[in-house]
């Protein structure tokens, strides 16, 4: 971990605390929620040595990079623009890009609106889900899953902030991480996060020392930054409207585990595999799902993400 550098970089009006090691072909690594680059560090050891030149910032809102307050600095917009700045910054043209859990998200994002800065993307967990023009995300996520559904309870500035501070962040980490049940998370708002039951011991991908260095991060920073990206799903949909039904079109490898609650959401499994994902991203050459593995995939199986990512992005 000492080879990893560390540094600061100015971008889109905020500083962008960026993690990177190795010479050669930049991957750019984006982390989800509640996240930050220290996900990525085996994959970033691991590529660097075959190569690359690894960097993984913490995003917008996470860890050591600038939180700005209002949910409306979190849309898509904002994100992928702090990611092109940074290129910018660091002089690079293009990028190999992987994305987990909200990174996927934003790298399907940065895809469609700058597919001349991407050369091939490697995403984890979260497909590509085309815009509804008829229904917010918020309000269909309301619909299939009733009000107590995570993102629907995330939507209140301050209210599960409030929940988290009467909880210590490691337990919250670990119930966080340590999750393997597919279904629906929920938060009923009579019992909160704390109703939650203790986290299961750690399985023997997760250390406390890498527990300990989330929940520092996050006792310095708070969640706002991060649950600000559910704060802004809205927005960014209204704000996506001119780019309704456009297809991505860079090379694409997908990687989800049989676990994932992603992968038991309502209609996901079909669309992945009947078609419907192929025809939005016409340059989806390989899924892969990972059996017995749940949604932090690329901590719990590093070896296995990192030879898929490297198995798919030597041919470019």
């Amino acid at each position: 971990m000492e080879k990893i550098e560390h540094a600061m970089v100015t971008t889109n009006g905020i500083n962008m605390h960026v993690a990177s090691v190795g010479s050669g072909p930049v991957i750019l690594f984006l982390h989800g929620f509640p996240e930050l680059w220290y996900s990525w560090r085996h994959q970033l050891l691991s590529l660097s040595s075959l190569g690359y030149r690894c960097v993984a910032p913490d995003l917008r809102g996470f860890g050591d990079t600038d939180a700005p307050p209002l949910a409306a600095s979190y849309t898509v917009f904002h994100i992928v623009g702090d990611l092109v700045g940074l290129l910018d910054a660091l002089g690079v043209d293009s990028v190999f890009l992987v994305g987990h859990d909200w990174g996927a998200i934003i790298a399907w994002y940065f895809s469609l609106f700058r597919p001349d800065r991407v050369k091939a993307l490697v995403n984890l967990s979260v497909a590509f889900r085309p815009r509804n023009r008829s229904m917010k995300p918020v309000e269909g996520f309301r619909a299939s899953f009733g009000d107590d559904y995570y993102i629907c309870r995330f939507q209140e500035p301050g209210e599960i902030e409030e929940d988290f501070a009467q909880m210590d962040t490691a337990k919250i980490m670990k119930i966080f991480l340590t999750s393997r049940n597919p279904r629906p998370p929920r938060i009923p708002k009579e019992t909160g996060f704390r109703g939650y039951p203790d986290p299961q011991p750690l399985p023997s991908w997760l250390s406390e020392e890498d527990i300990n260095y989330f929940a520092s991060k996050f006792n310095e920073k708070g969640f706002t930054g991060g649950l600000n990206y559910y704060r802004a799903l809205d927005l960014s949909w209204e704000l996506m409207a001119p780019w309704t039904g456009l297809q991505i079109k860079v090379p694409v490898k997908f990687i989800v585990g049989d676990l994932d609650i992603t992968y038991h959401n309502p209609g996901a499994k079909e669309y992945i595999h009947n078609g419907g994902f192929k025809k939005d991203v016409p340059f989806l050459q390989e899924v892969v799902v990972m059996e017995g593995v749940a949604h932090f995939i690329n901590q719990e199986k590093p070896e296995e993400i990192s030879r898929h990512i490297y198995d798919f992005i030597k041919k470019f």
